[in-house]
């Protein structure tokens, strides 16, 4: 957010590497402390962020280990440009031949989804949703996330997971995009909300989606929304996380073997 609000005082690029804290779970992608580089570019669409994010990763491959292809956990993966590129409805439709665009009604998308063979331990999770967005993130997340082996972007998010992020021509998704490889998510970027009127009512959804107990829901910034108001160009935000493209790097199983003091499970 305070990027952002650089950007609305009159900074075109900015960028910053820096330490961030997440009261979330450890696995071995997972970790409260991590490191993120991210960037804000005004004037660019997401367009642009597929392409810078896409030549940063090649880059910094070929740069450190003198090639764009690399073995990770026996698996070749090639960060050569162009990557693979999917809108997150056409992920689905790959893998699982379902077309979420075909859902007509709520019911009918939690019925779909109830039949690809998910944990029945996740149903719950799925009974809070209350709207076919939230249906669409729940299915790529179960099923397609892991699938993405090969560097890959995913595209047009539906807009009830993606609060800051600029509307498509379709409205019922966003300006934003994802990188993925060995089914890890590598970073989220998007063509950033700049409507003040909108803005202030995606907060009003989120605080909706917090009382129904969605924990990741996005907290209003009363100041942010004031900063806004002022005037914010069209801009492309972008983010790596740091700590996941170094596991690539040096072939790390957890994300413990490159964080100097991990922070780890308790004994019991």
């Amino acid at each position: 957010m305070y990027l952002k609000r650089l950007i609305v005082g009159g900074f075109e690029k900015i960028y910053e590497i820096t330490k961030v804290f997440r009261n979330e779970g450890i696995d071995y992608d997972h970790n409260p402390e991590f490191t993120m580089f991210e960037a804000m570019i005004a004037y660019k669409d997401y367009f642009y962020g597929m392409d810078i994010i896409e030549e940063i990763f090649e880059y910094i491959v070929k740069k450190v280990l003198g090639t764009t292809q690399i073995k990770y956990q026996k698996e070749t993966l090639s960060f050569s440009r162009p990557w693979q590129r999917f809108t997150v409805v056409e992920s689905i439709k790959k893998h699982t031949g379902i077309d979420p665009l075909d859902w007509k009604t709520l019911k009918q998308a939690k019925q779909a989804v109830k039949q690809l063979g998910i944990n029945k331990t996740k149903f719950s999770e799925l009974e809070k949703i209350n709207n076919i967005g939230e249906v669409i993130a729940f299915i790529f997340e179960e099923i397609v996330e892991d699938k993405l082996i090969q560097p890959t972007i995913i595209y047009d998010y539906p807009i009830e997971i993606s609060p800051l992020a600029k509307k498509c021509k379709d409205s019922r998704f966003t300006q934003r995009f994802e990188m993925f490889a060995m089914g890890s998510e590598l970073g989220n970027n998007y063509s950033e909300l700049n409507d003040p009127v909108d803005l202030r009512e995606r907060f009003i959804e989120e605080k909706k989606r917090e009382e129904a107990g969605f924990d990741e829901a996005h907290q209003t910034d009363y100041d942010y929304l004031t900063a806004i108001e002022y005037g914010f160009p069209p801009t492309c935000g972008i983010a790596i996380g740091i700590d996941r493209m170094v596991m690539m790097l040096t072939d790390a199983s957890s994300i413990k073997e490159i964080i100097a003091f991990p922070t780890l499970k308790p004994k019991k």
